[in-house]
């Protein structure tokens, strides 16, 4: 037999192939020309993140061929996407790795590079595999009830046809057609299979639905053109995706220029009464709303210039955002006047007496009014303060010189002439005020100091920490301001994880330290335990065989038809429907010693879950563990200890062993999101137990009512949700706030040193 020469390694290369350190001989082969073409396009950073990435891939045991595929797409997945993607893609590679979805790698990063391509940005890689892995979870679990056992059928076809999918389709369609065939054949592998192999009918017509809008990604040869034609402009465009809620309209930073991925053709009224799509509507192309919003971005970028925020008020800067929008977009015209009737086209006709402004918060209807009348002096509003301020805008403009900062002037003076009481309502009128060609004007802003109004866009030192503590994008949600009795939009950013883990024998050692409490808490759980039993059918796992189909099965397999796998039952107790999500406070403030104890409040607090998990265990219902702490609005922690289809075992228990206490407590974002796995929870009943030793707070809130505020807010929410809220609160002082944010759903625990039995003993007497 002969044996081939294995292939030489240059010497240049000779420290790369050391680093990589993998004895497949096929990998050897082509290493020195995969190599080449990676030092073409990536940086040295890049090739070492390339090199330490194969090797990974090379060691999980899966084989010579994803290290292969790896070797020869990664490249051209970093210089469409960034050469963070290279540790995604080594991420993602690896989750397949450790499922039963292994078989699922090769394809993935066969079709990754042809797909990054299409998508084009970072973001919009990290949302497609957040997708794939959904598609993952949703297609293992549906078909294999709640075991995963089997690997997901759709997911391999899934890869396949991405690329062709992203030929047509954008990130949301293809969204929406794999939700379809997930949610309609998870019963179904074999129908599942056509499905997502583009095979079956439904699928195609699927597809045909899905298929709609300009497609950034096809057109950015012709706006790229546009921009450098016009306006002299060339920055990269960078896509998000409409199916995702973390952007929502454009906006430009030093990245480049931030698009949707995807714009439909709109059909408006005519002003007319005349126009192409038909009797009295004008049609926008998707391409022409690409223009719009580019040209103004490009106005933007070429006249305004950022302003001091710190002493304006969100009224204020919104009013300063409006005349800034159209004072660009006046200057635009004057540049290029065809502008005009695409600007009035898209922008929205407020109806001057749509709204109460006595009984409604009026502020952006009013602006938006001034905008429409700056826009269209023929628009005809009435309102004398709208005219006025829409007459010294003109003069200004017609002055030649104008400036933002004239801007900010003319926006303050008209917020304090037009202020009404009913301003400050929560009930805001937004009909006709949304223009969503117009950016986010966070480019408009410089803030001296943080306070607790401003945002702080794109700061890489805040972007760095979180992405240490997670890889995962952070999940927004707003906070009640009590002075306002308003919501403030998306205003708390919470970045979850996984726990830590430690050692698992310590929580055994708690266990048996209350070994006479557990015995006697035993005998109270044997008699809460539901004991009717209820059958469940068809499953294609159980714990015993169903008869009836089996036999049925059978007969079909006798005569040729396709037997039904669904051939066992289960059983599950019947009479107790509780759901049970535990949110521990973990702030610095549970590293003091206990009154009365030689322990810290931690380690009480410890033993007193471990005791509480390990009881909820017995009763059998699904419940979850997580804790909570924060270090401004920007960063709110939340850690998963156990998650609701864990079982209580050294997995858990060892995250619980390395319970760490830090930073401060903000309660309300930390109960939306429990609220928001817990709401999913298919039982009668839900009940989140909040263990606490002290009042919200945290270091960017200086008025201490504010964040005690929106935890009753919150309370409120999850009481509307269905879910019952109930505090455990340590703190001796807690009369004085814990009744304003639970009503009479607290408990005080004085002496912390009985909280071991307190805490099981409670929850037992709120389920039973």
């Amino acid at each position: 037999m002969l044996v081939s020469e294995p292939a030489t390694i240059s010497a240049e290369l000779q420290p790369y192939w050391e680093r990589l350190n993998v004895g497949f001989p096929q990998v050897r082969a082509v290493f020195a020309e995969c190599l080449t073409e990676a030092q073409a396009l990536l940086s040295e950073e890049g090739i070492n993140s390339y090199i330490d990435n194969a090797r990974f891939l090379g060691k999980m045991g899966r084989g010579v061929e994803p290290i292969l595929v790896y070797l020869e797409e990664a490249p051209t997945v970093a210089q469409h996407a960034g050469e963070h993607s290279l540790l995604m893609l080594k991420d993602f590679a690896y989750l397949l790795s450790k499922s039963t979805n292994f078989g699922a790698i090769v394809p993935f990063l066969q079709t990754v590079a042809a797909v990054s391509r299409r998508l084009h940005s970072q973001e919009l890689l990290q949302q497609y595999l957040d997708l794939s892995r959904q598609l993952m979870e949703d297609t293992t679990s549906s078909v294999h009830g709640h075991h995963k056992t089997f690997a997901s059928p759709a997911l391999p076809e899934f890869f396949k046809q991405a690329p062709k999918l992203l030929e047509i389709l954008s990130l949301q369609g293809l969204k929406n057609w794999a939700d379809y065939g997930a949610r309609y054949y998870n019963d179904h592998p074999e129908r599942q299979i056509e499905y997502f192999a583009l095979q079956s009918a439904d699928s195609k017509a699927v597809l045909q639905r899905e298929r709609h809008g300009t497609l950034l990604v096809d057109n950015e040869r012709k706006l790229d053109l546009y921009m450098h034609g016009l306006w002299q402009d060339g920055d990269p465009f960078i896509p998000y995706s409409v199916a995702f809620d973390e952007l929502r309209v454009p906006y430009f930073n030093a990245e480049g220029i931030r698009l949707p991925d995807v714009y439909d053709d709109l059909q408006l009224p005519s002003p007319t009464g005349r126009g192409a799509g038909g009797e009295g509507t004008l049609v926008i192309s998707g391409i022409d709303r690409y223009r719009a919003a580019l040209a103004h971005i490009a106005a933007h970028r070429r006249w305004s210039k950022p302003v001091i925020a710190d002493n304006i008020s969100p009224f204020q800067r919104m009013a300063v955002e409006f005349f800034e929008d159209i004072r660009v977009e006046q200057l635009a015209m004057k540049l290029y006047p065809g502008l005009r009737k695409l600007f009035m086209a898209l922008h929205p006709i407020p109806i001057e007496d749509a709204c109460d402004p006595d009984q409604q918060s009026a502020v952006r209807h009013r602006l938006a009014m001034v905008s429409r009348a700056m826009l269209d002096p023929a628009c005809g509003y009435r309102n004398k303060d709208v005219c006025e301020i829409v007459a010294r805008f003109q003069r200004i403009m017609a002055e030649g010189e104008s400036s933002t900062l004239e801007m900010v002037d003319l926006a303050i003076s008209f917020i304090a002439r037009t202020r009404r009481q009913a301003d400050l309502s929560a009930n805001v009128y937004f009909d006709n005020t949304e223009v969503d060609y117009r950016d986010d004007n966070r480019h408009l802003w410089i803030f001296i100091e943080e306070g607790d109004e401003e945002e702080a866009f794109d700061k890489p030192e805040q972007v760095e920490q979180k992405e240490v503590f997670s890889g995962l994008p952070p999940r927004h949600y707003p906070e009640w301001d009590y002075s306002a009795q308003n919501y403030r939009p998306d205003w708390v950013s919470v970045y979850e994880g996984l726990h830590p883990s430690g050692n698992a024998a310590d929580i055994d050692r708690l266990l048996e330290k209350h070994a006479a409490l557990a015995k006697r808490l035993k005998k109270i759980l044997d008699l809460l335990k539901p004991q009717d039993k209820v059958r469940i059918r068809y499953q294609e796992e159980g714990s015993e065989l169903d008869l009836d189909v089996a036999i049925r099965s059978l007969i079909d397999y006798k005569s040729g038809a396709q037997p039904d796998p669904r051939i066992n039952m289960s059983h599950r107790n019947d009479g107790r429907s509780i759901a049970v999500m535990v949110l521990l406070d973990l702030s610095e403030s549970l590293n003091e010693k206990a009154a009365g104890s030689p322990q810290t409040i931690l380690e009480l607090s410890q033993e007193a879950v471990s005791l509480l998990g390990w009881a909820v265990e017995k009763l059998g219902d699904p419940f979850a563990i997580a804790g909570f702490h924060s270090n401004t609005r920007h960063d709110v922690r939340y850690l998963h200890i156990k998650g609701y289809s864990e079982k209580w075992d050294d997995s858990v228990k060892a995250r619980l062993a390395a319970m760490d206490a830090s930073f401060s407590t903000r309660m309300g974002a930390a109960m939306r999101h429990a609220a928001h796995y817990l709401e999913q929870q298919p039982t009668d009943k839900k009940l989140m137990l909040i263990l606490t030793d002290g009042q919200p707070a945290d270091i960017d809130s200086k008025d201490g009512e504010l964040l005690i505020a929106d935890a009753r807010q919150a309370v409120k929410e999850l009481d509307r949700q269905g879910i019952y809220s109930y505090c455990i609160n340590l703190d001796p002082k807690a009369d004085e706030y814990v009744a304003d944010i639970f009503g009479r759903q607290y408990t005080i625990i004085d002496n912390i040193a009985q909280l071991p039995q307190k805490l099981p003993e409670l929850f037992i007497s709120l389920t039973k």
